[in-house]
């Protein structure tokens, strides 16, 4: 979808009114709508019979043709986030009217100003607009639309504004672009090759190979990626848009497992696909740390992610292995399919000696057990700091990238204790085994304030959400986007 601004409309575009809910006459004409259409907008809005009408598409005639335009309906007084859902159901109503030139115009009164409004109605469109088709080379019959015009008058400022935040959107597009690639496009090091972009805008990066990484003593990292041709990686993303700050770093840290099939405690064949998006966490970060610096952000921030594919060769880690992670803590391998948890515990250790960080969220689609629980719609949230917790469950209902916090506790902790090793990976019981795994992590954060979002859930919707398509979400970036703007950023 292109866009462009200007005060015209051509007979082949399709006008859209946005007016507020509560308009009952129009005070001023638009310059560039005929009378016609103004005549049947103006009577639309003062019948009551219209009132409850959200969206409606009227016609008129003129020069023995007939022409359309709809007309939109939004509260006064509603969130950013509530905006941008009302906008991509803007998009799939005008898509299902197969409508390809779209005009957007803003129908102000005192209480309801375009500029209060434009920003977020526009961007929603946009992303509920995102598709992955990069592999399809036959067309598909699902109608498109290619322009938009925003025929509202704005100041030039506004207008660059608006381009910045649009812009900004690359980096939920990114996450998505990520969780819907290929395995066999997308592993460990294409994953760093995809995300080199963010050199240009600024991001520092360095790459751990796998010499680095075992001379570093990831081996719990390694032991995953042991059944694999495709070696691991871990890669840093360092964004400095504070420099005048000593304070330590936020830092966020993301599961990257580009393909899971279990390794030797091997998935069922059913849905195993679906496993190409078992990086979901690492997209997010990626994600994240391309918007802070698409948008330039007055914050200092370290991104981290452990890249791992998890196959199941004569190689492979073995149900009953034992392995040494960085922190020097030991670790039986029940089960190699609760892998993510092993890669995470070394990238979150050398995060934490390393960058002292303020605080850590980490992000994974880390057990099947947090879908039992929460479903679709929300990310399970474990916190060692209740004011951290806080300010995300904060930020996620802004955003609507829903939260729920569960709990952590030394019970549950003492589960993963191990006769054999100072812990196993599993607890071989068949409950709680969401907060069993995050139990787990906190063992690997030390005294550091950290988060982990188990986003197993939410990082792909085969039936799409208020702001995306059936397919990848990008969950995660607007809420930890939001919760840094909100907390930490000048």
């Amino acid at each position: 979808m292109k866009i462009s601004f200007t005060d015209k409309i051509s007979e082949v575009d399709h006008p859209v009114f946005i007016i507020s809910e509560k308009t009952k006459k129009m005070v001023s004409t638009l310059p560039s709508v005929n009378k016609e259409m103004m005549s049947i907008l103006q009577e639309f809005i003062k019948n009551d019979k219209n009132s409850s009408s959200t969206l409606k598409t009227l016609s008129y005639r003129q020069n023995s043709k007939i022409f359309y335009f709809t007309v939109s309906k939004l509260k006064n007084k509603i969130d950013k986030s509530s905006k941008l859902e009302y906008s991509g159901k803007i998009l799939s109503y005008l898509e299902s009217q197969k409508i390809s030139n779209v005009s957007i115009f803003f129908i102000e009164d005192k209480e309801f100003k375009s500029s209060d409004h434009l920003d977020d109605i526009i961007c929603g469109l946009f992303l509920k607009d995102y598709r992955f088709e990069k592999y399809k080379t036959i067309s598909k019959k699902d109608f498109k639309i290619t322009n938009l015009k925003l025929a509202t008058k704005i100041g030039s400022t506004q207008k660059r504004d608006l381009e910045k935040k649009i812009h900004s959107l690359k980096g939920i597009f990114l996450t998505r672009d990520l969780v819907s690639e290929p395995a066999n496009v997308l592993y460990p090091s294409k994953f760093v090759d995809y995300c080199s972009k963010l050199k240009k805008e600024g991001m520092k990066i360095e790459v751990f190979d796998e010499k680095k990484l075992k001379a570093l003593g990831m081996n719990a990292l390694l032991g995953v990626a042991q059944g694999s041709v495709r070696p691991a990686r871990v890669m840093i993303f360092k964004w400095y848009g504070d420099k005048t700050s000593k304070a330590p770093p936020l830092a966020f840290v993301g599961k990257g497992v580009t393909f899971d099939t279990g390794g030797i405690s091997i998935k069922p064949s059913s849905g195993m696909e679906d496993m190409k998006w078992d990086m979901g966490g690492a997209g997010v970060v990626a994600g994240l740390m391309y918007t802070l610096a698409l948008r330039k952000a007055k914050v200092n921030v370290i991104g981290a992610v452990g890249l791992v594919e998890n196959m199941p060769d004569g190689n492979a880690q073995r149900p009953g292995d034992i392995v040494k992670s960085m922190s020097g803590q030991t670790i039986e391998v029940l089960n190699t399919d609760a892998e993510g948890r092993l890669v995470l515990a070394d990238v979150l250790w050398y995060i934490k000696e390393k960058f002292k960080p303020k605080l850590m969220v980490d992000l994974a689609t880390l057990t099947g057990a947090i879908i039992v629980a929460l479903g679709e719609r929300y990310g399970g949230l474990f916190s060692n700091d209740d004011e951290l917790a806080e300010k995300l469950f904060a930020a996620s209902k802004k955003t609507k990238e829903l939260l729920w916090r569960l709990p952590l506790d030394e019970n549950f902790d003492k589960l993963l204790d191990c006769s054999v090793a100072d812990m196993k990976n599993i607890t071989g019981t068949r409950g709680a085994g969401s907060i069993t795994a995050a139990q787990f992590l906190k063992r690997f954060v030390g005294n550091t304030s950290w988060a982990h979002l188990d986003i197993a859930g939410v990082t792909w919707s085969k039936k799409g959400t208020g702001f995306s398509r059936p397919g990848g979400t990008g969950f995660g970036v607007r809420l930890l986007d939001e919760f840094i703007k909100n907390y930490y950023e000048k």
